[in-house]
């Protein structure tokens, strides 16, 4: 029996192992085959598997559930708020050298001129996703506690968000 050294392994001294692949001779073995496959085609073999999975066989196997919705409304919604505040922190940063006036003085005298429904409309914009997000967030915090787990629970604790978020999201944009 040889003993395997790097730079050593050939055929003739391990031909028990002469399938398995190595940096100078990747193979492609079957049960009844054993043949050298190139990178360039090894690569191609890789993206012709990829290209043949389905992309998300979940969504055609399983029936859309209030905790998928949910789950995705909450992402979204952090991404808007999250877009939003780095946006405004990058237009509030470089507004002195583009010429913007960005001081809270001309804020509230350009809300001030708007009509009521551009400013509900404002209001809506960030109000909703800001009471939706803070009061999920509320809900994920109880789910640390251990509590509210269970399937009935996740769905009851679902809806009282989405209740409680609406409200809060309409107090929010007429009464704040």
């Amino acid at each position: 029996m040889h003993s395997y050294r790097p730079g050593t392994f050939t055929p003739s001294t391990a031909s028990h192992q002469s399938a398995l692949p190595t940096p100078t001779n990747p193979c492609r073995s079957t049960a009844a085959t054993t043949t050298a496959t190139s990178a360039s085609e090894a690569h191609s073999l890789l993206v012709q598997q990829r290209l043949a999975r389905p992309v998300a066989p979940h969504v055609s196997i399983y029936q859309p559930q209030l905790t998928w919705y949910m789950s995705a409304a909450n992402r979204l919604t952090g991404v808007i708020l999250a877009g939003s505040v780095y946006l405004f922190g990058i237009g509030y940063a470089v507004a002195p050298w583009v010429g913007l006036h960005l001081e809270t003085a001309s804020l509230a005298a350009g809300m001030a001129a708007l009509p009521v429904a551009a400013k509900l409309a404002i209001k809506g914009t960030l109000a909703l996703p800001f009471a939706f997000h803070g009061v999920n967030g509320l809900r994920h915090l109880t789910w640390d506690t251990a509590m509210e787990l269970s399937l009935k629970g996740v769905y009851r604790t679902g809806y009282v968000v989405l209740a409680v978020s609406a409200v809060s999201g309409v107090y929010l944009t007429f009464f704040a």
